[in-house]
């Protein structure tokens, strides 16, 4: 596997260009390159966007993820997103039924209600309860509500 520090420096010497140069071409300290190269030193998440754009790669590429330099990889290949996803907040459904219920309410509907399915949970987390972990659980739970009153 490639490293980081590989391909940066194959990557400099390809375009003929020395480490006190591209430090200079991308308004780094003077020894940052050389410190890249011989991996005393990773660089930031902004200095590898900096020297992605300016060798024209993307960044698994850069990183010795991928051996395409155009991002053509397919996931399926072993090619990782250039950047992390953009995570939403998920928002809770407005109706009042279990999640489960939502996605598909006869399926999951019919086996919520059934009683052997509520029998076998029911014993499942009594089971849980009968442990030294519930035993603990439910005596800081009593212990909570004594101090209540």
């Amino acid at each position: 596997m490639v490293t980081l520090a590989q391909r940066l420096e194959a990557l400099r010497v390809e375009r003929g260009i020395s480490r006190p140069a591209l430090s200079a071409a991308l308004g780094f300290p003077k020894t940052a390159v050389e410190k890249f190269e011989t991996g005393r030193q990773t660089p930031a998440q902004e200095q590898q966007r900096k020297l992605a754009d300016y060798f024209g790669v993307t960044l698994p590429y850069l990183r010795g993820e991928s051996d395409d330099p155009s991002g053509g990889d397919s996931w399926l290949a072993g090619g990782l997103p250039e950047e992390e996803p953009v995570r939403t907040p998920v928002t809770p459904p407005v109706k009042s039924r279990p999640a489960a219920v939502q996605e598909d309410g006869a399926v999951f509907g019919a086996l919520l209600k059934s009683p052997s399915f509520q029998a076998l949970m029911r014993e499942a987390a009594l089971e849980a309860l009968r442990s030294p972990e519930g035993q603990e659980l439910l005596a800081k739970a009593v212990r909570r509500e004594l101090g209540r009153r």
